[in-house]
């Protein structure tokens, strides 16, 4: 059964990276793009997914890392890629500083909370905090991403970049989600109030999801950052956290097949249908209402997880 697994996993990604040779420079950026959301969607899905916190904000996160990222590259030269660390780290010690006092709020008072904080953070780049946002315009001449000496241009060569680290994302939060950690949150979201029963430290696990589900968006936003050259305010709008949101929804939440298989569906499928341009969006939201109604856990949603107790306390409670 493991080695299946793992034959379909190497067969996956060896297509995967095939795929820049017959693709053409634009679709290899479409696949550039859907990894990017992916790896966006992976983060905000252990929040939203694993803790059960609605959060509509966290391109704001996003922006944190990107912006960091920018000004001190263009500022002091760093190279870009070697502030990945640090821009994680700036939007975590952000999110950590907006999360800590609406964490006890639930539902649809956080997703408010949050949708005001994702607008406070695009306002105020805009009005130029601190005089190193660039305002409206941004921040350009970012530098390209320079590995071992090999500068990285080109969208075929992204695609590894980008690719690789939606890989190593995938690991880290497969890893997470079976750990202590992770069947932490589990019950958190299957019943918070017999998750803090039981003697899990509710606030501190939701604290702690949120806080490191930012911290990769703020690694996404350098990468981001690295690619295009050039950010904007616009770049982080609220319209960037519904994409994200959405395709966790329509994936299916709580799964890692189910929010890879969203932003294929999400980011993709309107670049496959832009010649109908009139029609596309119509089509979409018709099948997202149909899949609502017919298919609320999502596409590929999470498949229950079942807990054995160990033999011994079996035979005691047979007996």
């Amino acid at each position: 059964m493991i080695w299946s697994r793992f034959l379909t996993y190497g067969l996956i990604a060896a297509a995967l990276a095939a795929c820049p040779l017959f693709l053409n420079p634009y679709w290899t950026d479409v696949l550039n793009s859907i990894g990017l959301y992916a790896a966006l969607g992976l983060s905000l899905n252990l929040i939203v997914g694993h803790a059960g916190l609605f959060n509509l904000g966290h391109a704001a996160f996003y922006a944190v890392g990107a912006y960091t990222a920018a000004i001190l590259n263009t500022h002091f030269h760093i190279p870009i890629l070697m502030l990945m660390p640090l821009c994680g780290l700036t939007a975590g010690l952000f999110a950590l500083l907006i999360a800590r006092p609406i964490i006890h709020l639930r539902g649809d008072y956080l997703c408010i909370v949050t949708i005001g904080v994702g607008e406070i953070v695009r306002i105020a780049l805009i009005n130029n905090v601190f005089g190193i946002t660039g305002g409206a315009n941004g921040i350009f001449g970012i530098s390209r991403p320079n590995l071992f000496g090999w500068v990285i241009r080109q969208p075929h060569e992204f695609f590894y970049l980008i690719w690789a680290f939606v890989a190593l994302t995938i690991f880290f939060f497969h890893r997470l989600e079976n750990s202590r950690f992770g069947r932490a949150l589990n019950y958190l979201r299957e019943d918070e109030t017999a998750a803090e029963g039981s003697g899990i430290d509710t606030a501190h696990y939701k604290l702690m999801a949120f806080v490191l589900g930012a911290a990769w968006a703020g690694m996404v936003g350098n990468i981001y950052a690295a690619k295009m050259t050039i950010i904007a305010p616009e770049s982080f709008s609220f319209w960037e956290s519904v994409v994200m949101f959405t395709l966790i929804i329509l994936g299916g939440s709580g799964s890692i097949p189910g929010v890879l298989l969203g932003a294929f569906l999400i980011v993709g499928l309107p670049e496959v249908f832009r010649g109908f341009t009139n029609a596309r969006m119509m089509v979409f939201g018709a099948a997202m209402i149909a899949m609502m109604i017919f298919r609320t856990g999502g596409i590929l949603p999470a498949r229950p997880r079942r807990y054995r107790l160990p033999e011994q306390y079996v035979g005691e409670e047979g007996a």
